[in-house]
């Protein structure tokens, strides 16, 4: 199935595998890139050192195309731009908008760039600053997410912008790659569809627990980390939801320090982060606390499996799915539905 994606690209099908933190590693990655979609390596988690060792575990997996997904706002985001053109890895991703300069070094040693936005005036900034492509994400997505449905946010950003745009939000299966296809979209993201696959590293558990919720199974809460985010109803959140700020701040602070002692991130570089982050959201100084308290909740539910203990992002399609294929099925389903809905379609203009 080609389009301009899978052009720009060098992929098979246009099918992408998100950056999701703790999750997109190189089994998953790698998987993603054999099967013929871009499997795209989650960084924001990695020391450097972590993550040059991640690229070269997944270049040892597959020989196909990855991407990367960097925080444009890291204090060492210029370093880990430099390590993808030493590395020549195919394609950064952004899940905040990175600086022109940033584009222009990256494209300037044939990096794609495509980074994530959640408005039309996004994608008009990043395509006028040298973007390759776009990933549009829906209300319907997990993480951090808006507050606007792909079936209206994506026309927007389609009629908005000329570059590549690929669809997220609400994507689990081959009628909704035909569907994005149709409203002109160059492919689909995934995210909650891949992380329950057999090669994702997520724990079993709680990969049953996923696959048990139903279509109301996902709240977005600002109890997490100050910003929007959808996440899976468990008690902890419930939890987290009534509890009193002060209670939230202190626990907040704990995590940030651990992140930091995972992460060897010195105090300084963590203070910079957070200015920077606080700058590009506008966020109160308790909400940027609770922000760096995010990476170790989601530590303890998808890499320790401690449901009680972590918050599980996810999106609101995770009530359309009851199975944990492998990725090569997945991908391979996707992309053979998507084709027989699409022929079908076709026999209905004369």
């Amino acid at each position: 199935m080609e389009t301009e994606l899978t052009r720009l690209v060098g992929i098979r099908h246009p099918v992408v595998q998100t950056g999701m933190g703790w999750v997109a590693g190189p089994r998953l990655v790698s998987a993603t890139a054999n099967a013929g979609g871009l499997g795209i390596l989650a960084s924001a988690t990695m020391t450097c050192a972590e993550l040059v060792a991640a690229i070269r575990e997944v270049k040892g997996r597959t020989d196909k195309p990855f991407g990367v997904n960097l925080r444009a706002d890291a204090a060492d985001a210029g370093d880990r731009v430099e390590l993808l053109i030493r590395e020549k890895v195919k394609v950064a991703s952004f899940a905040l908008a990175p600086r022109k300069e940033m584009i222009a070094k990256l494209a300037g040693h044939g990096t794609v760039v495509i980074p994530s936005v959640g408005a039309a005036r996004h994608a008009e900034k990043v395509a006028s600053w040298g973007a390759h492509a776009v990933i549009v994400q829906g209300g319907e997505g997990g993480g951090h997410t808006g507050g606007v449905a792909t079936t209206l946010l994506l026309p927007s950003v389609l009629d908005t912008v000329d570059i590549p745009v690929i669809a997220a939000g609400g994507f689990f299966d081959g009628r909704g790659l035909a569907a994005a296809l149709a409203y002109g979209a160059a492919g689909v993201v995934m995210g909650t569809r891949f992380l329950l696959t057999r090669d994702s590293t997520v724990p079993d558990e709680v990969k049953r627990y996923y696959l048990g919720q139903g279509l109301t199974g996902t709240v977005v809460t600002r109890r997490v980390d100050g910003l929007p985010h959808r996440v899976l109803r468990t008690d902890l959140v419930e939890a987290l939801e009534r509890s009193g700020r002060f209670r939230a701040l202190i626990q907040a602070v704990r995590n940030a320090l651990r992140f930091r002692g995972i992460t060897g991130l010195s105090l300084p570089a963590m203070i910079r982060e957070g200015l920077a982050m606080k700058h590009g959201n506008d966020l109160t100084w308790s909400q940027l606390i609770m922000a760096a308290n995010t990476p170790m909740l989601l530590r303890a539910g998808l890499v320790e499996g401690r449901i009680d203990a972590g918050v599980l992002a996810s999106g609101q399609a995770v009530g359309m799915i009851g199975d944990l294929p492998s990725v090569a099925d997945l991908v391979e389903g996707i992309v053979k539905e998507a084709t027989g809905i699409l022929h079908d379609l076709g026999k209905l203009v004369n």
